[in-house]
């Protein structure tokens, strides 16, 4: 079945056999922190974006769009026009590349999430340069809109209730066996995901046009 916040809302209270204040009130957190684990373990193409922004000369930080969840690829287009792709590493693997920080300079090679904002990369750029960003994105909440559905909402309907359950059940303090079936009810749920994104991705997702038009990447 496709979820709704309201229907989600009511299977929750009404599996937990809870319609206490104050339980009720972290039912949306217990939604929430189930996407992000499904987002976190699942690459699916429908969330993929294409953004680009720029390089500034002398500037080793780059800001990440808002919803940025996972890289797929960042790159800078050079003055003659070529496409040059990064490669993603650690934040200790930059620094201990460019021991001078901004004075080693250069066309950017490597990068890294630096923080939940922002890009470091290495070596600093030595001009500015446009950037070019496909990642993995987070789409908006089902507790966003008490009657809209989303996509988790409707396609992975099993994983999202076994997972809030999980949340509910742990806030509740409940039994270790009940908490380990949903558990486990969630695993095999997010099992049938990862095998749906999988064969999906067999599928060249360029031809089957299924990626978000590139959009200005405002930093």
């Amino acid at each position: 079945m496709a979820w709704t916040y309201t229907t989600l809302t009511q299977s929750i209270k009404d599996w937990t056999d809870n319609s206490e204040t104050t339980f009720v009130a972290e039912i949306p957190f217990f939604i929430m922190n189930t996407e992000e684990r499904i987002f976190k373990s699942v690459d699916l193409e429908y969330f993929r974006k294409n953004v680009s922004g720029t390089f500034t000369s002398g500037n080793k930080f780059l800001s990440m769009p808002s919803d940025y969840l996972s890289s797929f690829s960042l790159a800078f287009v050079d003055a003659s026009g070529n496409t040059n792709f990064l490669l993603q590493k650690d934040v200790s693997f930059i620094q201990e590349y460019t021991p001078g920080g901004n004075s080693t300079t250069g066309n950017p090679k490597y990068y890294a999430p630096f923080d939940v904002e922002t890009f470091i990369v290495s070596p600093t750029p030595n001009s500015a340069y446009t950037a070019e960003l496909h990642y993995f994105y987070r789409p908006a909440s089902i507790t966003t809109d008490d009657s809209g559905t989303t996509w988790i909402g409707t396609n992975a309907s099993d994983a999202l209730l076994y997972g809030s359950l999980v949340e509910a059940y742990t806030f509740m303090k409940g039994e270790a066996d009940v908490i380990k079936m949903y558990s486990d009810r969630y695993m095999e749920a997010l099992s049938r995901l990862k095998n749906y994104a999988e064969g999906i991705e067999d599928i060249d997702a360029f031809r089957a046009g299924k990626l978000i038009s590139p959009r200005t990447w405002v930093i």
